[in-house]
């Protein structure tokens, strides 16, 4: 496709908003959906041993209630950009509110093991929703100018959320004993530990009352005066709003309504921009981050590691995501997103090979060697770093801004599913890899570590200080 964008004429590019702290607020509570995200995926990693020993189940089984959330990930990651355009954004960030608190109550009382995972399929609905609309939102309402920083406050939320859900397990496990199945309020401590999430859930339905709708909807929608007002808070008032909000109708006008049949055609069936956007959904997942978030108490447990220590090992490594997210922040905007991808990949690509060569060693009284031990930990920790400085944040930020107007929402929507689906596989497969050796399913995720460098210099386009209305 050739494209016909422009640079903007209104000043958007260079637009400073008169109060930044303001645009700050509107982003941050957009991220709130990040936040749940990420609880709500890493506070499982607290529950796995109690759901096994409660409905006795084995690893392949067990491995299914985790997964399955990832299913309603993938539905709602692939409806939310419809239902965006249908309703607004923040219609939708409304509705992943009430389905994240829903699920939250419901997984802390289930009666039955497919209670627990239909309550976990609900939850994952909204993660899905939360996923695609936030990134979305916030390069929507950002300047140019800060809309890489901006666009990966979402990244900071979702680590910020996993860290939150694993002091807040390794907390209510020390108040119950060390025991996942200590009574805590009257239940057992992993129900408390999914339904503690009643509290941030309601939280973003209160903060998505506070923010103001999207201005690309609003004159979608034909409600012009109120996006000149957004634009004015969010761009500020030395940009010509007149002409800003003609730039965007006319890349809207020209570009038409984003649907399904747009991301259709080229060679393989998509256009190559959406399976640049898959691709990158993709190989974020097949390295294998996940495990460290659903399954590093397991893991850690695995190979001889007391059940409290390996709460407070999932735990520092959620503070060392934290660490490498406030790094990518930093320099997103400023050396751009390709180099940061491809110095997170070759940092995984060591850690993960350390992870493997540690992990082939046999257990000694059901303990690695005290070398590979340490190699694993801090390889570990590496791995997590490097991954939380590169592509967590630069595939949320690159897919809220890479795709052109006419098709932004649809195919966000696609890409986003397509990680859900690569989650969901590299979840549902691990307790079983591990199980038939743990050595050699690192060594898959280097190998996926390790071709996610030529993918990004092949065919990664770098996106850095464009207007969105000059993508495609």
């Amino acid at each position: 496709m050739t494209s016909t964008a422009q640079a903007p004429q209104s000043g958007a590019r260079t637009a400073h908003p008169d109060h930044l702290g303001h645009v700050i607020f509107i982003a941050a509570a957009a991220a709130m959906g990040g936040f749940l995200f990420g609880y709500d995926s890493s506070v499982i990693n607290g529950a796995v041993e109690a759901i096994r020993d409660r409905y006795d189940v084995g690893s392949a089984a067990l491995a299914q209630v985790i997964a399955i959330a990832l299913i309603g990930c993938a539905v709602g990651a692939a409806t939310a950009g419809r239902i965006a355009d249908r309703i607004g954004r923040i219609r939708c960030m409304q509705i992943a509110a009430v389905l994240f608190t829903v699920s939250s109550v419901g997984s802390a009382l289930p009666f039955a093991l497919y209670d627990l995972a239909f309550w976990r399929v609900v939850g994952g609905f909204a993660i899905g929703m939360a996923s695609v609309i936030g990134p979305a939102y916030i390069a929507e309402v950002a300047p140019p100018a800060y809309r890489g920083r901006l666009g990966s406050f979402q990244q900071a939320a979702i680590v910020v959320g996993i860290a939150v859900s694993q002091l807040v397990n390794w907390g209510l496990l020390n108040a119950a004993g060390g025991n996942q199945r200590g009574e805590l309020m009257g239940l057992e401590a992993w129900q408390v530990m999914l339904g503690v999430m009643v509290v941030p859930a309601v939280l973003y339905g209160l903060l998505s009352f506070a923010i103001p709708e999207s201005p690309r909807f609003l004159i979608s929608v034909g409600k012009h005066e109120r996006a000149r007002e957004i634009l004015a808070e969010v761009e500020g008032q030395d940009v010509d709003l007149d002409a800003r909000v003609n730039e965007i109708e006319s890349a809207m006008r020209r570009e038409e309504k984003s649907s399904f049949r747009d991301l259709l055609g080229g060679s393989f069936f998509f256009k190559p921009i959406v399976w640049v956007g898959i691709g990158l959904s993709v190989f974020q997942q097949f390295v294998g981050i996940n495990v460290a978030f659903y399954y590093s108490s397991t893991l850690w447990q695995s190979v001889g590691v007391d059940p409290t220590d390996s709460f407070f090992y999932s735990f520092t490594t959620s503070i060392i995501n934290i660490v490498g997210t406030v790094i990518a922040m930093i320099f997103v905007d400023r050396i751009g997103r390709k180099p940061l991808a491809i110095i997170g990949s070759v940092g995984m690509v060591i850690g993960l090979a350390l992870e493997a060569w540690a992990f082939s060693y046999d257990l000694v009284d059901g303990k690695l060697p005290a070398t590979q031990g340490w190699v694993a930990l801090i390889a570990a920790h590496v791995f997590v770093l490097f991954f939380a400085l590169s592509w967590g944040v630069v595939v949320w930020v690159m897919l809220g801004e890479m795709f052109p107007n006419r098709i932004r929402a649809a195919a966000l929507g696609v890409a986003a599913a397509a990680q859900w689906i690569a989650n969901w596989a590299i979840t549902a497969s691990f307790p079983s890899l591990a199980d038939w050796n743990l050595s050699v399913t690192y060594v898959i995720y280097t190998a996926f570590a390790a071709l996610s460098i030529p993918f990004v210099l092949k065919f990664v386009t770098e996106t850095k200080g464009k207007a969105l209305e000059e993508m495609g």
